[in-house]
């Protein structure tokens, strides 16, 4: 069934781009689509009336909701929910579309994931953010990676990919040269050099361009790889035709995403960096770093097991331990299993000290009763069996703030309670006592 519906999903989907020919803007990359997408969105918003989804399933079916602006099933394997979802579709085809761009998050689990893509989009612009280890039980090498995430070039209009995070010995899967490159480096041709960084004001520096030369910019956000994707969102204004003050002005909007590099209130004067929503090697160095440059007499890292890495699991946990430096953190503490067998002993070799756990409520728990007047945490992790998001609720300066943590939906706290179950009892008590 599931190939009978896929196979209608796209027919529906060739239909609906071919009546309303809005411009499609694609991201894919290792890590950071969605920061990206929605910083795009920003800066596009300037301008044009721009179409996308906050989320993304990450299945072969994700897309052709996404474009549809359909919700994503609950039982995908109810045959009466696909025949409402292809009415629905057939409903929109017909109706006006009022909008000019439609932003695209292309994920992908597999080899062959982004290609068949190609048989029903046609990208104005793809954005490739970078190739790093991502899914390797089902990739297992990192020229696997690049092969794939790079393949949406070769069928796109236009490519922009990150100069810095994509090695060029890559180019070899790439079948054009109409593509433009973005990033912080000087070898970037779209880059933002930084001038100077306040916690509570961001980044104040300038966004290089060809077409514009240097302009003064003002980024309120954290975090190298939140710069990279402010930066793709300005290239691609630049590549639209945007005129330079709306492109400005775009990324001044920026704010960052839930989950992603965003700065919370922790209690006592602490500062929560919250970048829980997912975790890579690449992505969890890069947070590292950011931790490290933020003035503070306490700084402490909370850092989850990354999922998906299959054979590289251990070497990319173990990279991570030596990144954790003691004269910089007071304390690193682990979350999940692989963490705590292949960080955590790095992080000590290193003369860290190190705490680790097998749930985030434990780990949260610990965190709050160590933590000083003043502190800077970091937490940073992936999904399912480590969902740092909830080591951080028993840290912040108000429970409303808890809404802005990533997956607090019904669906997603039912899955933590089941594998989290004998925790969240004990962690309830404790919030209730604070």
């Amino acid at each position: 069934m599931k190939n009978i519906v896929l196979a209608l999903l796209e027919l529906q989907t060739k239909r609906f781009l071919k009546k309303h020919k809005p411009k499609l803007i694609a991201i894919t990359g290792s890590v950071g689509k969605t920061s990206t997408k929605l910083f795009a969105a920003t800066v596009l918003n300037q301008r044009y009336r721009i179409m996308t989804h906050y989320g993304n399933h990450n299945t072969e079916f994700s897309v052709p909701l996404a474009i549809f602006d359909l919700p994503y099933p609950k039982n995908v394997r109810n045959p009466l929910v696909w025949l409402a979802i292809l009415a629905s579709m057939q409903k929109k085809i017909r109706a006006p579309f009022n909008y000019e761009i439609i932003i695209l998050e292309l994920g992908t689990n597999k080899p062959g994931d982004i290609s068949r893509f190609r048989r029903y989009l046609r990208p104005d612009v793809a954005i490739v953010t970078a190739v790093a280890p991502e899914h390797m039980q089902f990739f297992s090498t990192l020229d696997a990676v690049a092969e794939e995430e790079l393949s949406v070039i070769n069928f796109s209009e236009l490519a922009i990919i990150n100069r810095d995070d994509i090695d060029s010995v890559f180019a070899r899967y790439v079948q054009t040269e109409n593509i433009d490159t973005y990033g912080t480096s000087g070898v970037a041709e779209y880059r933002y050099i930084v001038e100077d960084f306040d916690v509570n004001t961001g980044f104040q520096g300038k966004f290089v361009s060809p077409e514009f030369g240097e302009q003064p910019v003002t980024l309120r956000l954290v975090g190298e790889h939140n710069i990279k994707a402010a930066v793709a969102a300005a290239t691609v204004g630049v590549k639209l035709g945007m005129p330079i003050n709306e492109i400005i002005a775009g990324m001044q909007s920026i704010r960052p995403v839930s989950g992603r590099m965003q700065l919370l209130r922790g209690l006592e004067g602490a500062i929560i960096i919250d970048d829980t929503y997912n975790s890579s090697p690449k992505a969890a160095l890069a947070a590292l770093q950011t931790l490290y440059v933020l003035p503070a007499k306490q700084k402490i890292a909370i850092l989850g097991s990354m999922n998906e890495l299959g054979d590289f699991s251990k070497e990319s946990h173990t990279q991570v331990g030596n990144a954790c430096d003691p004269t910089l953190l007071d304390w690193v503490v682990t979350i999940g299993v692989e963490a705590e067998q292949y960080l955590a002993p790095a992080a000590t070799s290193k003369g860290c000290q190190v705490r680790s756990f097998t749930s985030p409520y434990d780990a949260g728990a610990f965190v709050h009763s160590i933590m000083q007047p003043g502190a800077v945490v970091l937490a940073k992790g992936s999904q399912n069996g480590v969902f740092a998001e909830e080591a951080i609720k028993i840290l912040l300066h108000a429970t409303e703030e808890e809404k802005q943590l990533v997956r607090q939906t019904p669906d997603w706290l039912a899955i933590k309670k089941e594998q989290f179950s004998k925790f969240i009892d004990s962690d309830t008590k404790r919030r209730k006592k604070k």
